[in-house]
């Protein structure tokens, strides 16, 4: 399980960031750390969620509507 949850956790994540530099313009730097940084991170790295299960773009809108909201709820 810890291998299969780091595996997607990683490819996600590099997705969101190839997403953020894309939608925000943002350098690497900025947008690695604007994703380690979020609420939505922390819950991607929380296996008991089970959003590492969910597609890039799925889990990105999640990541979006926290930065034009602060939350992303």
């Amino acid at each position: 399980m810890n291998k299969e949850f780091n595996y997607q956790k990683e490819g996600l994540a590099s997705d969101l960031v190839e997403l953020l530099v894309q939608d925000y313009n943002l350098d690497l730097n900025t947008a690695l750390t604007t994703l380690y940084e979020s609420e939505t991170f922390a819950k991607l790295s929380d296996p008991e969620t089970g959003l590492y299960f969910q597609g890039s773009l799925y889990v990105y809108s999640y990541l979006k509507n926290e930065l034009q909201t602060g939350s992303i709820g």
